[in-house]
């Protein structure tokens, strides 16, 4: 009897804690790699390394889509929902922005991203503005490698 009590404790506290960090990282914040080299040098500053960042997103933003130019945001793709992108916001609703074949006005609810490095980023220039509401959240902080741990910054 003690070892079915010892394992149902250890199952319950699992569950629970199990339940806990899934609300933390839907509701406050996670922790998400950063892939390829289009936030490079914010993000990944050495080229073909095998060490990516990572970094810490916050979601308290999303509450009154409070965003502003020069945040970094995760956001899903507008073409494919399971992709992910990490880019930088450089035109909010109503705003002009001077695209490499026009000039464009941000739709009210949506923004304009791109990567701060511009010859391998897959951004806004490529599907156009994204609606605020594909926003996963705020990129605060890079939290690894520890070498690399710091504050983004707008």
């Amino acid at each position: 009897m003690g070892i079915q009590k010892l394992l149902w404790e250890v199952a319950k506290k699992s569950f629970t804690g199990g339940i806990i960090g899934l609300t933390i990282s839907d509701r406050c914040c996670s922790v998400v790699p950063v892939r390829g080299d289009s936030m490079s040098p914010t993000m990944n500053p050495l080229k073909n390394s095998y060490l990516d960042d990572y970094v810490l997103v916050d979601k308290f933003c999303l509450k009154d889509y409070k965003f502003a130019r020069g945040d970094v945001v995760v956001f899903s793709s507008p073409t494919n929902f399971r992709d992910r992108y990490i880019k930088r916001i450089v035109g909010m609703p109503g705003e002009w922005i001077s695209s490499s074949r026009d000039v464009i006005r941000v739709p009210e609810g949506h923004c304009w991203v791109e990567g701060d490095n511009k010859s391998t980023s897959l951004d806004s220039r490529t599907f156009g503005p994204i609606p605020l509401g594909l926003v996963q959240g705020r990129v605060t902080r890079v939290v690894w490698p520890p070498q690399r741990v710091s504050k983004i910054g707008r």
